[in-house]
């Protein structure tokens, strides 16, 4: 399904933007939805000590999406996640990473996402660009998705379903904190990869 403008080159001299026809059966998609944090998940994965992989989430998080059957380019979308819900599996592990050598989530318990831009890149893979706010650096962040479709739920919900990911430098929101090894290396990698898996319920029409 095509929610957003996808952009083509026609020429080595010339770009043009392709606004792809409405697709009427996003018509009935447009409007409010309120992500659904029992059945989505916002988490990240880090190397560790240079040979594995370091898995969590943020258990703690709500946003809003705003989806636009008719303009697809005006689809917006708005995060917010509680760093102090943290989980990796290990306490203590998690309790470092909450504190100032990390997320100092005391004084910073936000990570925030506002959508500045969406286009369509082919079939169901779309591109969502904004700003990503983290401690107390904002920067931009793009995000490729997967739109998995919409439906109705046992209960009577509208659902949307999209899954994305994102790779950044956690240094630049300034979350340098690391060790070196004595074999060579450093503890914790510069490079993490976020992922967001989100179900959203469409909200009640307003009387």
């Amino acid at each position: 399904m095509a929610l957003f403008t996808r952009k083509r080159t026609e020429s080595a001299d010339r770009t043009a933007t392709a606004v792809l026809p409405a697709d009427p059966a996003l018509t009935a998609l447009t409007g409010d939805y309120a992500i659904d944090p029992a059945h989505s998940s916002i988490g990240f994965t880090v190397r560790h000590a240079m040979v594995t992989n370091v898995r969590g989430a943020f258990a703690g998080h709500e946003g809003t999406l705003h989806l636009d059957g008719a303009d697809p380019a005006r689809s917006t979308a708005s995060l917010d996640v509680t760093i102090a819900s943290i989980d990796t599996g290990i306490a203590d592990r998690d309790a470092h990473l909450r504190g100032a050598d990390f997320f100092d989530a005391e004084t910073f318990p936000l990570m925030t996402f506002r959508s500045t831009a969406a286009e369509r890149l082919d079939g169901d893979r779309y591109r969502i660009t904004g700003d990503l706010t983290l401690k107390d650096v904002t920067r931009p962040l793009t995000i490729g998705l997967e739109f998995h479709g919409a439906a109705t739920d046992v209960y009577g919900a509208e659902r949307v379903g999209f899954e994305g990911s994102a790779e950044i430098l956690r240094s630049d929101w300034g979350l340098t904190w690391n060790a070196a090894l004595e074999t060579g290396g450093v503890m914790v990698s510069d490079k993490v990869k976020l992922t967001f898996d989100i179900s959203a319920v469409k909200a009640a029409p307003q009387d």
